[in-house]
């Protein structure tokens, strides 16, 4: 028997993320699992395997007993590869003796009799061949022939032990359409990966990977998110912030308003992240964009995610009040991005925003809104987990973060739909007040971690000339509730441009 080329290193499998981890990719010579539900992405997993095989010079055969090879040809087509590169589709077919009532043996169950026919075909086709990569689609076939759970495992162990002959790195397919509770396979198989796809109330589907077993192997555990798209799966393998560490030289980032940083104790920190709470209305993108707009005029890069409104209205309101944050993206100085949280998975916008960072250099992050945010969790424990590694994540590469969220309410007793205080550093509060027969805005600092801030609650109006601060209002008692009792004899409160 001839043998075949050795290749040192892991089986790349081709799937963007899912290598990271697996800690580099599939260790050589071993037998591999991919199970999940029909449509979760097993046979586009396949392909990309075979194809990144052919890319390192290896010979690969797909075998499969459920699609024919035009079918499989056509999947493949719709992501604009070509299978006649390097890879041998074998399409096993029953027997055509099998196939005739006429020639079915009484003594013999059919099911024996292609059971062993077709474990003889992928025999001779591997002994043929000799190729390095071989995905085998799908084992629900055998373990129907099989019949029994001790025959099926007799079955697959032969297959093993046939495959480790040629030192052949094997992917095994399962659609789990016939014994879903049959862990058979785990056993026997290095390593198990699932498929997963959800289907949420709203929006499109949702895909996620998880390695069940590696055997010798430290591998990323839990669930990560993934898509499939014109050119395969792509997975987005969970953040773990603890991960990066790095060594950073803290800076203070000023709002570029005076009264603001007077407000914040002279402004936020670099690596750190700010929550802006309060009614809708009540300024908070302003806020959070007044200091990305200000790291720009730094000669620093920002980016702005943006869940809750149109890129449109928003670029037409800013203006309004003097930032012009279309020309800011043109010159490449500020990235914005409309992201759909019906469309976007949570691992995804995590992927987003730490390519920004990463590869632009990002040193402010605006996140608006997370009640936006939030749509795209399916649970609020996986919102304030997702948020916890992604804040983690961005302080340690250096960039400061500001998120807003909208409370319910106006004035009075409002409640957030999600409570992230703990998680932000600096948390700024944004209230309405009535004073003198209109609605007036409030703000103040109710946290900083780091550094001192003021006690105060100051008016702040927002106008064409943009974002203006007053002085404290120290004589006012209950601005926060939004009905404020005037304990003075000053008038403290802004007035109107030119008055």
């Amino acid at each position: 028997m001839a043998s075949i080329k050795e290749f040192s290193g892991r089986a790349q499998t081709g799937v963007w993320g899912l290598d990271n981890i697996l800690s580099g990719g599939l260790s050589r010579g071993h037998v591999f699992l991919v199970e999940g539900a029909p449509g979760t992405g097993k046979t586009t997993v396949a392909l990309q395997f075979l194809r990144e095989g052919t890319k390192a010079g290896e010979r690969c055969l797909y075998i499969t007993l459920s699609e024919t090879e035009r079918e499989l040809r056509d999947g493949a087509a719709s992501h604009g590869w070509t299978l006649d590169d390097g890879i041998t589709v074998f399409e096993l077919l029953p027997p055509e003796s099998l196939l005739d009532s006429e020639q079915q043996q009484s003594l013999l169950y059919s099911s024996d009799l292609e059971l062993g026919e077709t474990t003889k075909q992928i025999f001779e086709a591997v002994d043929r061949i000799k190729p390095h990569r071989v995905v085998l689609d799908s084992l629900s076939e055998i373990r129907l022939l099989a019949q029994s759970s001790l025959r099926y495992r007799r079955q697959i162990l032969a297959i093993k032990h046939f495959f480790s002959r040629f030192n052949t790195t094997v992917m095994l397919l399962d659609d789990l359409t016939a014994d879903v509770a049959d862990k058979t396979v785990h056993s026997v198989a290095h390593a198990v990966l699932r498929l997963e796809e959800l289907a949420p109330d709203y929006g499109a589907e949702r895909r996620r990977v998880r390695v069940i077993k590696y055997r010798g192997t430290r591998f990323r555990g839990g669930y990560h998110d993934a898509t499939i798209t014109t050119g395969g799966l792509n997975v987005f393998p969970r953040l773990v912030a603890s991960e990066h560490r790095a060594d950073l030289q803290r800076s203070t980032f000023s709002s570029g308003i005076a009264g603001f940083d007077q407000l914040l104790g002279g402004g936020v920190e670099s690596g750190s992240s700010t929550l802006v709470l309060g009614p809708s209305g009540t300024g908070k993108s302003l806020i959070a964009i007044v200091f990305a707009v200000a790291a720009v005029a730094r000669g620093e890069k920002a980016a702005l995610f943006v869940f809750d409104e149109e890129l449109g209205l928003l670029f037409s309101r800013m203006k309004g009040i003097g930032i012009d944050l279309d020309a800011l993206r043109r010159s490449g100085s500020l990235a914005i991005e409309q992201v759909d949280a019906a469309e976007l998975s949570p691992g995804e916008f995590a992927h987003m925003v730490r390519k920004r960072v990463d590869e632009e250099g990002i040193k402010a992050v605006v996140i608006d809104s997370l009640n936006g945010y939030q749509a795209a969790m399916p649970e609020e424990n996986s919102l304030i987990l997702h948020m916890h590694e992604l804040l983690q994540y961005l302080n340690r590469r250096g960039a400061a973060t500001f998120m807003t969220v909208a409370q319910h309410g106006l004035v009075g007793d409002m409640r957030a739909p999600v409570d992230v205080t703990y998680l932000a550093d600096t948390v700024i509060l944004l209230r309405y007040f009535e004073a003198l027969g209109s609605v007036r805005r409030a703000i103040s600092v109710i946290k900083k971690r780091m550094g001192q801030h003021e006690s105060t609650i100051r008016e702040f109006r927002i106008s064409s000339r943009g974002l203006a601060i007053g002085e404290p209002l120290e004589e006012f008692q209950g601005v926060l509730r939004g009905v404020p009792v005037y304990m003075g004899d000053t008038r403290p409160l802004l007035r109107e441009p030119g008055a």
